[in-house]
């Protein structure tokens, strides 16, 4: 229990320190209060958007059994879709060449291609199990 205590405090202290340079690295920033407005700007989005569309995606369009599936497929791809868009947004050139050497809306698509095509299939696998009888029940036959 006491090397718990002490690895807790540790891990707390160690939290502390790495918050404390993060609001330095804000402070030093040009504009320090870009970073608050797009912590803000997310939350909004999140809170707004996406976590209302994944409940009614959920909730209204799919079963029951498979509102597990589409909601996760749908936490993934836009999780996907939030890293990805700053670069497909930006405007101009990027500053290092080798910021944008592929072309990410292909992959971008390719990426949500596969998230739903693995949910598709996780569903189609757990309908398939449903429907055959399953092994070792008794039967009317035996």
């Amino acid at each position: 229990m006491r090397t718990a205590n002490t690895l807790r405090h540790a891990l707390g202290g160690l939290g502390l320190v790495l918050i404390g340079l993060g609001g330095w690295l804000v402070a030093d920033q040009p504009d320090p209060w870009a970073v608050p407005v797009w912590l803000a700007g997310a939350v909004v989005l999140h809170d707004g958007i996406i976590a209302p569309a994944v409940f009614a995606v959920g909730l209204l369009l799919v079963g029951r059994r498979q509102r597990g599936v589409w909601r996760g497929a749908l936490l993934v791809a836009g999780s996907v879709v939030l890293v990805t868009l700053p670069l497909l947004v930006r405007p101009g050139s990027p500053p290092n060449p080798s910021a944008l050497p592929l072309p990410y809306g292909r992959n971008l698509t390719i990426v949500l291609a596969a998230v739903a095509a693995a949910a598709g299939a996780l569903v189609a696998v757990r309908r398939l199990r449903a429907r055959r009888p399953r092994q070792g029940r008794a039967t009317a036959d035996d």
